[in-house]
């Protein structure tokens, strides 16, 4: 497995203005913010992204945006998932043209589309552009379920990175890992970090990396170094700030902690409600004093 796809990936937030235009400028300012922390890449326009919301035109910039500031310095991973295999290959194609190291997709979902459906999507998508794809694994929002079974039938062929794996079934994991130790295995969500690297994952692609990146490289370094007590105790800090975040909506609640650090990403796009005053005071007060300020 190539090394340039182990370790720490933000999934990237999206900044939107006053207007609710994409702000690209400070999106670069947050890559920067995040390459001085040590990451070691960046997943780019998935479900963090708010990529669902966002036109063809929107996501291509955010796309552009990351690659421009960040290419070169890290490894890239350009999301390019949606229910129409055609527009995932479009989108596919312009991170190839863009310069990222691989791409990944979530299932296509809404339409309950058979394995076999969902078999042909990935593989008419490696077929159509030379670039690794990591399967991603969201059974929880995608509503799609790929079994260990059906997992290992991407990871036989070469063009497949790996799974990013956002479930809380860690048998699986262990599974995926035993039978493809060459392929890449991330953890997907931030706390059960420690869980996922017991199991073994090779790194994490997470949503809270954003703003506290530096806490789940801690956390990796103490893992490979079998210092558990500190690791747990360092994931039991992290998710303290995960449980305020929960009680307000996570996706606002980063917006709202990277406010406070300094980077204004606006509001969560509609209908992702804005928290109240009241809401934003009390998750402010009970993160911000354990995280970094801006750079």
């Amino acid at each position: 497995m190539n090394e340039k796809f182990k370790g720490i990936f933000p999934a990237l937030l999206t900044p939107f203005d006053g207007q609710d235009r994409v702000d690209t400028e400070v999106l670069g300012r947050l890559v920067d913010y995040n390459l001085q922390k040590g990451v070691d890449g960046f997943y780019v326009a998935g479900s963090t992204a708010e990529v669902f919301l966002l036109d063809a035109k929107e996501r291509l910039a955010v796309m552009e945006a990351v690659s421009s500031r960040a290419g070169g310095k890290c490894t890239l991973i350009a999301h390019i998932g949606c229910i129409s295999t055609k527009q995932a290959i479009e989108y596919a194609r312009e991170a190839k043209e863009m310069g990222y190291d691989a791409i990944s997709s979530v299932a296509p979902f809404y339409y309950k589309f058979s394995f076999e459906e969902i078999r042909r999507y990935y593989f008419d998508i490696v077929d159509a552009v030379d670039l690794p794809m990591l399967i991603y694994n969201f059974p929880a929002f995608s509503g799609v379920n790929l079994t260990t079974d059906n997992i290992r039938e991407f990871l036989a062929d070469d063009r497949f990175l790996g799974v990013k794996h956002t479930s809380s079934d860690f048998y699986a994991l262990e599974q995926f890992k035993a039978g493809f130790p060459d392929k890449v295995v991330y953890n997907g969500y931030d706390e059960m970090f420690l869980a996922g690297l017991s199991m073994g994952a090779d790194g994490g692609i997470g949503s809270t990396f954003n703003f506290m990146a530096e806490k789940y490289i801690e956390i990796r370094r103490l893992f490979q170094e079998n210092d558990m007590s500190a690791a747990q105790a360092l994931q039991r800090e992290v998710n303290t700030i995960l449980r305020a975040l929960v009680e307000v909506g996570v996706m606002q609640g980063e917006k709202a902690i990277m406010e406070g650090l300094g980077f204004p990403l606006g509001q969560a796009r509609s209908p992702f409600v804005p928290l109240s005053g009241a809401q934003k005071e009390k998750l402010l007060r009970l993160t911000l004093p354990t995280l970094q300020t801006a750079v």
